[in-house]
């Protein structure tokens, strides 16, 4: 049994697209949080000695 065809208000990626996504979200989403990471740690050595 074949899935429906998408109707235009369908917002799924297509899978050939999916892999592209996902690579897009690591490369802004991995120095992010690191930088969040860094962030919180060098508050907190600031406020608390």
């Amino acid at each position: 049994m074949t899935p429906p065809p998408p109707r235009p208000g369908d917002r799924a990626a297509p899978p050939r697209r999916r892999p592209l996504i996902v690579g897009a979200w690591l490369w802004v989403g991995a120095p992010l949080a690191y930088g969040l990471y860094e962030l919180v740690h060098k508050a907190r050595q600031l406020f608390t000695g």
